[in-house]
C-alpha cells in the first residue's frame, strides 16, 4: 500500500526541480484553456512567454517591473523566514508611494529646482519611512494584543488604498487636471538608466538588495537570530534571542522595501499620483517570495 511520508531532509533535486515542472504545468493548461477557447494556443503563449524578451525595450520594461516585485518579495521573505505572516505588502507599497509623491509634489508646486540624482534618495528614504510606519501598525497590534498580521495587515492595504484615494480626488488634485483624480505632474523622479528608456537605478538597488539580503539571512548571526526568534520562540528565549525582536524587525524591514518599490514607482515610470498607483505588485510578490 502507496504511503506518504516526509523526507527526513529536503530534496535538491526537487528543490530545482519543482519550479520547472510547475512552470511546465502552467504551459500546459494554459494551452488547454487556449483551445478550449478557440484562440490559437501557440501565439497566445508567445506573447506571455516570449515578446517580453523581445528587444530591448521589452527587456528594459521587464527589469522596470521586476524591481517592484523584487523588492515586496524580499521583505516578504524576511517576514515568512521569520515566521511573521505580512500580507499587506500592497498597502506598504501604496503608501510608501504616497510619502514618496508627496515630497515630490511640494517640491514641484515651490518650484523647487533639484536635478534626479538629488531627489533619489530623498524619494527613497521617503518610502521606506511611509511602508515602515504602516507596516508597524500591524506590528504594534501583534505585539501588543496578539492580533493576527494576516488580517491585520490584508485590511489595512483597503485603508491605504482609500487614503490614496482621498488625497487624489481632494486635497492633492491637481486643479489644472480636467477634474480627474491625479496629482501634478512631478518636475523629479528616478534617474534613468538609458536615454528613451523608462529603466532607473532603483533596479540597480534591488539587485544589490537581493545579495544583501541572502548574506544576511544565510551568513549572518543576526539572521540566524531572526528566523529562530520566529520559528521557536521558546528555543529563542532559552538561547536569549528575542521573538519580539524578530517581530519588529522583519515588519519594520518588509514595510520599508515594499515602501522603497511605491516610491520608485510614483516617482519614477508614473510621474504623479493616481488612484491605480499599484497594479497588485504587493499581492503578487507573495507569489515571488
Amino acid at each position: 500500500m502507496w504511503r506518504l511520508e516526509p523526507r527526513a531532509e529536503p530534496s535538491r533535486f526537487m528543490g530545482y526541480a519543482s519550479p520547472v515542472v510547475a512552470l511546465v504545468i502552467t504551459i500546459a493548461v494554459a494551452f488547454l484553456m487556449f483551445v478550449a477557447l478557440g484562440a490559437d494556443p501557440v501565439r497566445g503563449l508567445q506573447v506571455f512567454l516570449l515578446e517580453p524578451l523581445h528587444g530591448t525595450r521589452a527587456l528594459s520594461e521587464l527589469a522596470l517591473k521586476s524591481t517592484s516585485l523584487v523588492l515586496c518579495a524580499l521583505g516578504l521573505a524576511l517576514c515568512y523566514r521569520s515566521n511573521v505572516w505580512n500580507i499587506g505588502a500592497e498597502g506598504q507599497f501604496l503608501m510608501g508611494g504616497v510619502a514618496a509623491g508627496g515630497i515630490a509634489m511640494w517640491l514641484t508646486m515651490h518650484k523647487v529646482g533639484m536635478g534626479n540624482w538629488a531627489f533619489f534618495p530623498i524619494a527613497t528614504l521617503a518610502g521606506m519611512l511611509g511602508g515602515a510606519l504602516w507596516a508597524s501598525v500591524t506590528a504594534a497590534l501583534r505585539d501588543r494584543f496578539n492580533a493576527s498580521e494576516i488580517l491585520v495587515s490584508l485590511m489595512l492595504v483597503y485603508v491605504a488604498n482609500l487614503f490614496l484615494s482621498y488625497l487624489v480626488f481632494g486635497p492633492w488634485k491637481d486643479p489644472q487636471g480636467f477634474n480627474f483624480p491625479q496629482t501634478v505632474n512631478f518636475d523629479m523622479g528616478m534617474p534613468r538608466m538609458l536615454a528613451g528608456f523608462r529603466l532607473h537605478w532603483g533596479s540597480v538597488v534591488a539587485l544589490v538588495l537581493v545579495v544583501a539580503m541572502w548574506v544576511f539571512l544565510s551568513r549572518s548571526y543576526r539572521g540566524y537570530q531572526l528566523q529562530v526568534g520566529g520559528q521557536a520562540p521558546a528555543a529563542a528565549r532559552y538561547a536569549g534571542f528575542s521573538a519580539r525582536t524578530s517581530l519588529w524587525s522583519s515588519m519594520l524591514v518588509s514595510g520599508a522595501l515594499a515602501g522603497m518599490a511605491g516610491a520608485f514607482e510614483v516617482t519614477g515610470p508614473i510621474g504623479q499620483l493616481t488612484p491605480h498607483v499599484s497594479t497588485g505588485y504587493g499581492f503578487t510578490a507573495i507569489i515571488v517570495a
